[in-house]
């Protein structure tokens, strides 16, 4: 959902990627709630971190706790290093309007994020 924000956001005048230290595959409540706010993600893909050896990043942002707590050490020199936990809304379970509410929720935090670190960023 970051990335999606993010590429939006950004009107595509950065290079967005998004990684993790596991894969699992593109989260279906994830495409939907998106598609609501009117961003496509259904193309994303769900990557892991090593795959993006020897970019040069700019910035380097975490999103959950576990991940900036476990993520390898990514030699960086010059990336401004960011961290944001939002809850994840695929842990979440219970009814389709309960699972639709929590995706929405982190939806709109992120895309509060998304919106401010442009802002200030970029």
């Amino acid at each position: 959902m970051v990335q999606g924000y993010l590429t939006k956001l950004t009107r595509e005048k950065a290079t967005v990627y998004s990684a993790g230290i596991e894969t699992h595959g593109l989260n279906k409540n994830a495409v939907a709630i998106m598609k609501e706010d009117g961003i496509n993600i259904s193309h994303h893909t769900s990557n892991h971190v090593d795959e993006y050896e020897g970019i040069e990043w700019d910035f380097i942002i975490t999103v959950c706790d576990h991940a900036n707590e476990n993520c390898p050490f990514i030699p960086a020199s010059k990336a401004i290093r960011l961290h944001q936990n939002f809850e994840d809304p695929s842990k979440k379970t219970g009814s389709p309007e309960a699972i639709h509410k929590a995706f929405e929720k982190t939806r709109n935090e992120i895309k509060a994020y998304c919106t401010s670190f442009v802002k200030e960023h970029l």
